[in-house]
């Protein structure tokens, strides 16, 4: 049996989301239905809606969100209608190779929901959730592996944000690249996965840590969320960071924009034997070009960072224990709120960097 719910659908790739009722099922085998009580707009979900990332439409986008547990289909156990839960964008099988190798941030199935439609529109249309989530929706239906189950006392609004911005952000930093006490961190792009790396890194106790980002009104949001130092991003930036750590450069990079420019500024801001990460999701199109010579002489390593190499069902109760000791502060990543009527001008809006999550109250 379907309902309808509202959602806000991207009919084709580069058109403005519609706001429309969609036909939503029973959850079938292995499925949750959750009702939304709080998503945040990521830059990636922009990407999918100009397509510079792929995405069957049309689709539900939204991958980062919180919620109810309306129903749940045959063979879940973990969670029962009532239950508070985070939405998994990426959620692991367990199986596969790389799973089993520890590493299930990198599953082979983790795409696989986003790939199958999760609902309707009115005339039968088939609708895709946007990286299997579909979270920009009164309810959506996700994979019950995809539910992560939420201490009752966690507020939702705030725990949407930990679905991709706060795990990807802090796993960068504890995981990817396990910073240490006293090394210095420098922070490329400061949207909310930017502003999470800064928290973790003053978690981690690295310093100092430096903020760069073209907007100079960044600076203050940077310096409340753990940066030492703010430099403005353009052609002197790795200068004024080599001057800010005695003249080597930072210890470890996380680039957080994804754009050519900005992963070489980045590598020309770290020390010789440092650590670049690129955390930014950027267009398969685009290309970044490195000699041979300064692969070899700066000794420098570029990693990529997915999902902040996390494992949810181990990181998300860590990093809630750190938000409730006050060491993590997931309310102040939440600068603005709009509804499913706004969302499409909170997307358009995005490039302009304002603030740090908006969070869509559906």
């Amino acid at each position: 049996m379907s309902d309808t719910v509202r959602a806000a659908v991207l009919r084709e790739r580069g058109e403005p989301l519609e706001v429309t009722e969609i036909l939503l099922p029973d959850p079938g085998p292995d499925q949750v239905r959750v009702r939304v009580v709080a998503a945040g707009v990521c830059h990636s979900d922009l990407s999918l809606a100009n397509g510079t990332l792929r995405q069957p439409v049309p689709a539900v986008l939204g991958h980062e969100g919180a919620g109810v547990v309306v129903s749940v289909g045959p063979g879940v156990r973990h969670v029962a209608p009532g239950d508070h839960v985070l939405l998994d964008w990426a959620p692991a099988c367990g199986t596969c190779w790389f799973c089993q190798a520890g590493e299930p941030y990198l599953c082979a199935h983790a795409a696989d929901a986003a790939a199958v439609p999760h609902a309707t529109l009115l005339d039968g249309t088939p609708v895709y959730p946007g990286l299997g989530t579909g979270a920009f929706a009164e309810e959506t239906i996700v994979p019950a592996r995809g539910a992560l189950k939420l201490p009752p006392e966690v507020p939702l609004t705030q725990a949407a944000v930990l679905g991709c911005a706060v795990l990807t952000g802090a796993g960068a930093v504890h995981t990817t690249a396990a910073v240490r006490a006293g090394q210095s961190v420098a922070v490329v792009g400061l949207g909310g996965v930017g502003l999470s790396v800064l928290q973790a890194a003053r978690v981690a106790g690295a310093d100092p840590i430096i903020a760069v980002d073209l907007h100079p009104e960044k600076e203050s949001l940077a310096c409340r969320h753990g940066a030492t130092h703010f430099v403005r991003s353009d052609d002197t930036t790795p200068k004024a960071i080599r001057a800010l750590t005695g003249g080597r450069g930072a210890d470890v990079t996380f680039e957080c924009v994804g754009t050519p420019t900005t992963i070489r500024t980045s590598w020309s801001a770290t020390r010789r034997g440092g650590q670049v990460v690129v955390v930014g999701v950027g267009s398969p199109e685009a290309t970044v070009e490195f000699n041979a010579f300064e692969l070899y002489w700066t000794g420098r390593t570029l990693k990529g960072c997915l999902f902040g190499s996390t494992d949810p069902a181990v990181d998300v109760p860590r990093l809630l224990a750190l938000a409730r000791d006050g060491a993590l502060d997931l309310a102040s990543l939440i600068t603005a709120e709009t509804t499913l009527d706004g969302l499409d001008a909170t997307l358009a809006d995005l490039p302009r960097s304002h603030g740090a999550r908006t969070l869509l109250r559906p």
